[in-house]
């Protein structure tokens, strides 16, 4: 009996899950495998979206188990232990979905060199992004850097076909499966309080109460701080518990979908920008020359919501309360930090990795790039204006209520310039920077437009 190994990564799925899928067809004893990876964990675990991947791993085996499969688990070096249970169940094929960060990248390449030398075949399938990274391209380059016009190209590229889950997955006789460990075994720290439950159940249970209920009011209402009119599909997007394809050809059609799909669309963006350049992770993309300040304490302030501006910090709050952050507060907790205090964005970035379950690579270092200047924004002076957006997009101040007590007894829009009330609301600090002169600051050197 022929035998393949599908190595689970950022797959976490049976429903198109190509990898999954072409090994079951092909094979008659699929082992799904994911390896625990020490030193990822070292590097980028972090509570948050450890907590969330136990979840995924746990739904992911039940589903297998369902199928007369199981997810066989492994802790080590993710290479060394395919390449061992490979041997244990007599393998001849590895399949694994593609992905786009270095990591990704380099383990690609030792899993095939291993592969070469014990004569497995390595069977690299799409499946994190609705396009594949590599299949668009602008005559001459190697990818997009720009948005708009890979967008065009995107909406009108061939899809391939979304792939069935299997109905049933035969696992090799005494193969030692493993266990799932605990989370105080994996990482250290607490997780945030009100983090939501990971898995594909949950995923496909949320995908179909967006789709009827969410989606059509979408374009009115995402940029609507308070109403939290978003998807928060983003985490499941990330583990691979939902399949982007699947997602964008379930919305497509349906009132409201192209400004929803349009998102799917920059995910894809960034992560053929991301396959093409694996550096822009952490280094400037376009660098302008930026002398970024060193300021501990303002930083501090920032990553604790206490800055004084009452969007920003519910913003911060609001992300180490959930581990998400809605995205237009995103953008403003990301200007105030390289515009407003002048602080390296790679900070920003450091510290939403170690909350966000959403932490996405690409998404996460191409926005932050964006949002300073250094990336793919065609208008890099750009600067937000923490008032006036505030005002446009949280006009009641519910939002910030929300994630700020110290203001919850202010009403209407004028919890967002605490300054001007005849006190200072007790336990709020006052603002650590004035807007209007760091702006004045940065024109000196450059002309920013505030918006």
């Amino acid at each position: 009996m022929r035998t393949a190994i599908v190595l689970f990564t950022r797959d976490l799925r049976v429903h198109d899950q190509p990898a999954l899928a072409s090994a079951v067809a092909g094979f008659d004893r699929v082992v799904p495998l994911f390896v625990f990876d020490r030193g990822v964990l070292a590097r980028f675990g972090a509570p948050n979206r450890v907590a969330f991947l136990l979840d995924a791993l746990g739904d992911l085996d039940a589903s297998l188990r369902a199928r007369g499969g199981a997810l066989v688990l492994r802790e080590g070096n993710v290479v060394e232990e395919t390449m061992r249970v490979a041997g244990d169940a007599r393998a001849t094929a590895i399949f694994v979905s593609e992905d786009v960060s270095a990591y990704a990248q380099a383990r690609e390449r030792r899993l095939r060199a291993a592969g070469n030398e014990l004569g497995l075949e390595l069977n690299v399938q799409p499946g994190v992004t609705v396009i594949p990274p590599g299949d668009l391209a602008p005559a001459g380059a190697e990818c997009y850097r720009v948005f708009t016009p890979y967008w065009r190209r995107w909406r009108l590229a061939p899809r391939r076909a979304v792939v069935r889950a299997p109905r049933e997955v035969a696992l090799p006789a005494r193969l030692a499966r493993g266990r799932l460990p605990a989370l105080a075994g994996l990482v250290r720290g607490a997780t945030s309080p009100e983090l939501r439950r990971g898995g594909e159940s949950e995923g496909r249970r949320r995908i179909t109460r967006w789709l009827t209920r969410g989606l059509a009011a979408y374009d009115r209402v995402h940029d609507d701080l308070a109403a939290d009119g978003t998807s928060r599909l983003g985490a499941y997007l990330h583990f691979g518990c939902l399949s982007p394809l699947e997602l964008a050809e379930r919305a497509s059609g349906r009132e409201g979908a192209e400004p929803f799909v349009r998102e799917l669309c920059w995910r894809d963006f960034y992560a053929q920008l991301l396959a093409a350049r694996p550096e822009i992770s952490h280094a400037d993309f376009r660098p302008r020359g930026h002398r970024w300040r060193d300021d501990a304490a303002a930083l501090a302030a920032w990553k604790e919501g206490r800055t004084g501006y009452p969007i920003i910090d519910a913003g911060m709050r609001q992300l180490a309360r959930e581990g998400f952050m809605h995205n237009r507060a995103r953008l403003l907790t990301g200007s105030f930090l390289t515009k407003d205090l002048y602080l390296d964005w790679r900070l920003g970035a450091a510290h939403y990795a170690g909350l966000l379950v959403d932490g996405d690579v690409a998404s996460n270092s191409g926005n932050w790039q964006w949002v300073a200047g250094t990336g793919v924004d065609t208008r890099p002076n750009r600067v937000f204006n923490p008032i006036s957006q505030a005002r446009r997009f949280d006009p009641s101040g519910d939002y910030v209520r929300r994630y700020v007590p110290e203001l919850a007894g202010i009403g209407g829009s004028a919890v967002h310039e605490p300054w001007k009330l005849a006190r200072q609301p007790p336990g709020y600090p006052e603002a650590i920077v004035d807007h209007a002169e760091a702006v004045a600051r940065l024109r000196k050197g450059k002309a920013y437009s505030g918006t």
